[in-house]
């Protein structure tokens, strides 16, 4: 499978002052470094980025960043946005050595919960507990997700992380024991609101005759 291209520009001009008229020219501050070769400030188009960030494999795959023209393959490594619009504000991206291994959170993707015992059972709610992990290998194994199959899922069951196959080349950056084993999926029953009792009222639930008591203090 061939990486996902993306296309920047170099700048020369840093600081907080030109950071703010690349934005307002619609374009996006950003720096690639790693490797043999000194960190490079580039700028990339913000639409466009914006559409691939809607995408996983923005955040955890190996992408071709072409900057004036030659192509280095990179790892998105920060990406700083706006606390309230709908802006990116900087991105870090880090070059990456094809032979050699590397450390990166991969998304976890639940599948196949609906022909599960529990998926099947009404009231039963599938819940998500770990999103991402961490993970060790070669660029061209790093997978784009990890699927964690809930297919033989039960009511009240749990998936743990020493559960969750791996795909091949693909190994975890955290040891795990009984003590580190985190869960991935947990099956509950959904929560029944309990109906108030007769003679209680709606706010707070205190029986009607101890509120008069009290108003007759």
């Amino acid at each position: 499978m061939s990486n996902q291209k993306i296309t920047a520009a170099s700048r020369k001009d840093e600081g907080k002052g030109a950071s703010r008229r690349l934005r307002h020219a619609g374009e996006i501050p950003a720096i690639v470094y790693g490797g043999d070769a000194a960190p490079q400030s580039i700028q990339l188009n913000h639409e466009k980025v914006w559409v691939a960030s809607q995408h996983e494999w923005f955040y955890s795959s190996i992408m071709d960043l072409e900057v004036d023209g030659k192509v280095q393959p990179v790892l998105l490594r920060d990406m700083q946005r706006h606390p309230y619009r709908q802006l990116i504000m900087h991105l870090d991206f880090q070059r990456v050595n094809l032979k050699e291994a590397i450390r990166v959170h991969v998304p976890l993707r639940l599948v196949n919960a609906e022909g599960s015992p529990a998926g099947k059972t009404a009231g039963v709610v599938l819940t998500q507990e770990l999103n991402d992990v961490e993970v060790i290998c070669l660029p061209g194994d790093l997978p784009e997700a990890i699927e964690v199959d809930l297919s033989k899922m039960e009511i009240g069951g749990t998936v743990h992380l020493s559960e969750v196959a791996l795909p091949k080349g693909v190994e975890l950056a955290v040891k795990l024991d009984d003590e580190h084993n985190p869960a991935v999926a947990v099956a509950r029953h959904a929560r029944v609101e309990a109906e108030p009792e007769a003679g209680e009222e709606a706010a707070g639930g205190v029986p009607a005759a101890k509120q008069e008591g009290a108003e007759e203090k």
